[in-house]
């Protein structure tokens, strides 16, 4: 793994990211490993560098809808940064990788110490909390195709390829629909040329006609991220 390969740790001054990385461990992420789950306390924080998890909100014992997503644009464990040390969300690996993780403990010590980490960690936690925000609205008020163009455009800035694995499973977390919606409007997809989907791999072919199918949320929460934090780097447009 690379020095940092994360874009929060990567905006820190040089100092204060050696310490940083100095208190974390590589892991592996695992496809549908889960991290944490809500209610319990939070054992470590996660800066993933390579794939992505999936935050989902758990309601009366229902498979659950993804209100969020962590890349390595994010971290996983934000909560801490507020001093509530209990898990708000489920959250399992969405898309496998790598990525750094570090003890409660010690993450607590240097948020303490580093004001950057502090200023870095506030506005993500905006960022998350616009993109959950905005995962509410879009599932109440926009169509199915274009919910899923939108969380498709996000898993694939995340797995920083064309081409990424994604089971009916994770689909119906991302829309919160059931297995015939799912593939009628990942069908309607397919049809008009923007995706491949065989066996849970999908391919996107026309990255500007997915952009155009989506709803605005999409474009909001990048230009969200964008304004606080920056640019992290996106899968390639075509």
């Amino acid at each position: 793994m690379n020095a940092a390969q994360n874009h929060l740790i990567e905006m820190l001054p040089v100092a204060d990211r050696s310490r940083l990385l100095a208190l974390c461990e590589p892991v592996e992420l695992v496809l549908s490993e889960v991290l944490c789950e809500p209610g319990k306390p939070t054992r470590h924080v996660y800066f993933p560098t390579q794939g992505y998890i999936s935050l989902v909100a758990l309601v009366d014992g229902s498979p659950g809808v993804e209100v969020g997503m962590v890349g390595r644009e994010g971290m996983l464990g934000a909560q801490l940064v507020l001093g509530v040390a209990t898990v708000p969300l489920h959250a399992l690996v969405q898309g496998q990788g790598t990525a750094w993780r570090i003890a409660t403990a010690p993450f607590k010590r240097e948020l303490a110490r580093s004001a950057a980490l502090r200023r870095g960690l506030n506005r993500y936690l905006y960022v998350l909390m616009a993109q959950q925000a905005s995962s509410a609205a879009c599932l109440r008020f926009h169509l199915i195709g274009q919910r899923l163009a939108r969380w498709l455009l996000m898993s694939q800035d995340r797995a920083h390829s064309d081409s990424f694995h994604l089971t009916h499973e994770f689909l119906a977390y991302m829309l919160g629909m059931r297995r015939v919606g799912i593939t009628a409007a990942a069908s309607a997809l397919q049809r008009d040329g923007l995706i491949e989907y065989h066996r849970g791999e999908i391919t996107v072919l026309d990255r500007s006609g997915l952009e155009a199918a989506a709803c605005s949320c999409y474009a909001t929460s990048e230009q969200t991220y964008s304004d606080l934090l920056g640019s992290a780097a996106k899968a390639p447009a075509h």
